[in-house]
Formats: structure tokens, sequence, C-alpha cells
């Protein structure tokens, strides 16, 4: 065989007697077939055989399988990043016509989403209260396809009850869609409590190193695995095996590390609660938030995420304060290692329910840095605000002496 011709082909070895822990790296966009015959016949082997790269390899169905497993599901699919999980989750199942309700505190982007792309396709969307499964009844139709969860709520936290939501759309025909990223498939099981269709933001929690965008889709049902998969394809969908073996990495200590941060952000919240300047702490494992009932007989843990309610005269002041923090990163997401603070809007991304507190409130997650080097952090944001509530108090007295 010449020079030439040997660059280009590569000698097959033997892999008996290999047994790695750690998952081979697998990339490929060309799969080649033994024969004319198997080449023709490559769309019979379904969607768990391999005919070409974007469909997956042995590294992505190793990711698929693990995530299949954890969430008794079926099946799942891969996507680049959390929220093309939730887009590609419900676009297979909408025609011009039909009528999705969506809870009113899902994630931003899917909010966007659907007002922006599947109103302009033709689709009815609609709104719901994630706290009143009456709302949802009330608004079904004979159109409607999808009712859209995700519990808890995107930053306020409020915990929706599946399984009442999801028999009124089962009785109306309807599709049942969960977005379990907070909770992962560690601390909630969306699919054995009513969901058809679970997506989780792998960035994040599972992970866990913020190095890596994925999204993962998960169907409890074979039916709904052709139309998922079969738009997947027309759009060119894919993810990275390089990715995917980062994610199937951090899945090793998700266990540990999401025990970790729950523990210490509920030490956390519980301390904050009782704060003179704070209203509220939102978190669904503290025995005084509304939806802690619900929360404890669902859910098998909590999560390293919450928010805090500043009272409205210390919050004017959150911004300025979040400059002195040097331990915990200013940052969008959750889940890795480095605890980050996210102040977050909330007035702009209600419209079937009204919030009622300050339209701005703190978002932490809790990562694995020294827990009391953290809370000393914390503190020195709560006495920036304090020393700013002081002065702001003090500033009338200042001017009358002055005068």
């Amino acid at each position: 065989m010449n020079d030439l011709t040997q660059c280009v082909l590569t000698p097959e070895v033997p892999t008996e007697g290999f047994a790695p822990l750690g998952v081979g790296v697998h990339r490929a966009s060309t799969i080649v077939f033994k024969d004319a015959a198997a080449y023709a016949s490559r769309g019979e082997r379904g969607h768990e055989g391999y005919s070409y790269g974007l469909y997956g390899t042995p590294t992505t169905r190793t990711l698929e399988a693990k995530i299949t497993s954890l969430e008794s599901g079926v099946w799942t699919f891969l996507t680049p990043s959390g929220q093309a999980a939730n887009a590609l989750a419900v676009m297979p199942f909408l025609d011009a016509g039909d009528h999705i309700l969506i809870a009113d505190t899902a994630y931003p982007p899917m909010r966007d989403l659907a007002e922006s792309d599947l109103r302009r396709l033709g689709v009815d969307v609609e709104f719901f209260d994630p706290l009143s499964p009456e709302d949802v009844a009330s608004k079904m139709r004979t159109m409607t396809r999808i009712v859209w969860c995700e519990s808890p709520g995107s930053t306020t936290m409020e915990i929706l009850d599946l399984p009442k939501l999801a028999a009124i759309a089962h009785q109306g025909e309807a599709l049942v869609g969960f977005d379990n990223t907070w909770a992962t498939p560690l601390n909630f099981k969306p699919l054995e409590h009513g969901a058809d269709i679970v997506t989780e933001a792998l960035t994040k929690f599972v992970s866990g190193h913020s190095d890596v965008l994925m999204g993962s889709i998960t169907v409890g049902d074979g039916a709904l695995i052709k139309p998922i998969r079969s738009l997947i394809g027309r759009m060119g969908i894919g993810v990275s095996p390089d990715d995917a073996s980062l994610v199937l990495r951090g899945f090793e200590t998700l266990g540990v590390r999401l025990r970790h941060s729950e523990r210490v952000a509920l030490d956390f919240a519980r301390k904050l609660a009782d704060h003179p300047l704070v209203e509220r702490v939102l978190h669904p494992a503290l025995e005084s938030f509304s939806g802690h009932a619900i929360w404890k007989r669902d859910f098998l843990g909590s999560s390293g995420v919450f928010s805090i309610l500043f009272k409205n005269s210390a919050s004017q002041h959150l911004a300025a304060a979040l400059d002195t923090l040097k331990i915990f990163a200013i940052g969008a997401s959750w889940g890795g290692t480095r605890s980050l603070a996210a102040p977050m809007s909330i007035d702009a991304f209600r419209t079937a329910t009204r919030w009622p507190g300050p339209d701005v409130i703190l978002r932490l997650s809790i990562g694995l840095e020294d827990e009391h080097e953290l809370w000393a952090d914390i503190e020195r944001l709560l006495t920036s605000i304090e020393a700013q509530e002081n002065k702001r108090s003090e500033a009338p007295f200042k001017t009358a002496r002055s005068g």
C-alpha cells in the first residue's frame, strides 16, 4: 500500500482488555458502512442506530443513556444549550392555530421564544398562574397542545403542583413539558409526577464547571421520539462529543457537589431570613416558604440556588453593595464551582400574575468555596447596604444643622 494511502487509512487495533473508567471521545461526521446494502438501509437503523455524526456517537449516546436512566425516561436528546432544549421540546408539537400554556414564572428566554417566534408562526400563546391549577383548567382549549411548566419558578421559586396540573392537561389531551434545571434529576423526577417531556440545562449543575453549554430533552413515551428527532435533524442541530465528555465528567461529582451546595444554601437562607434588611428569602426548603408543603411532598432535595427579597428601602442600595463582594462573582447562570450573585429584574416577565415585591431581587448560587468565607462576603454586602441606609436616614439631620 502506498505511503499516501497509509497516511489516510487507519489500522484497527484490538480493544479487548482495554477497560478505562473514562468515556472515550468519539468524534465523527461521516460514519462508514460495511457494504452498499448497509448504506442503502441506514434509515432502518432508527433512533438507536448510527448513521451520521449529527445523530450521535458513542460518547453522546453514553451521556444520553445516563440522563435517560436518571430521569426514568425512554430516550434523551442532547442540545447545544438549555434554552435550545426548551425550544426543541415544544416546536415539533405546535402548528399554526394551536395553543400553548406557559407558566408565568418560566425562564425568560422561553417566554421570549413564545412571544417572538411561536406567535409569529401562528401559535396562540397564553400564560398561567403556576400556583393555580384552576387557572390552567379555565384556560385549556380544544387546541391546547402543550402546558409548559417550570418549578421552582425562575428566580422567584414558586412551586407548582405538577401531578394536579398534569391531570388537567392530559384530560384535555395536551402534553406537559417541564424545565427541571433547578432541581436536576437527583432532586426531582418530573416524568414520575405526570410530565411527558423534561428538559435540563446541563450547562449548570450537571456539567458543574461553568465551561460548557449543553441541554437535554428526555421523553417518557416512545411516540414522542420521532417528532423531536426529525426536527433536530432538519435544523441540523448537534452537540460536540468533546463537550459531552466534559458533561459526563462533571456528572460523576454531581451528587456530592449538589448536596454540599444544598446544605450551605439552606443554612445561609435560614440566617438571612432573620436579617432586618431582608423582607423574605425565597427558598422552597424553608418551612416558611409558601410552596414548602408541595416541595416536601414531591422533591427529593433542594439545590444551591435561592433568592433574597430586600425591604424596599434597602433594595435601592443593592447595586452599589454588590461591588463590595470579594468571593461571590457577579454573573448569570448557576451550578458551577464558583458562587454567583445575580440581581434579577422581575416585573417585565409577568403577565398572568403580579409580582408584589421590588422589581430587583438578588439570586445567589452557592459554589464550593469555604462556607465561612462565603458568609463573610454576604455579611460584607449587608453591611454595605446598612451603611447606605444609615447615610440616607442621617442626611436630613445634617442638612438641618448646617443651615
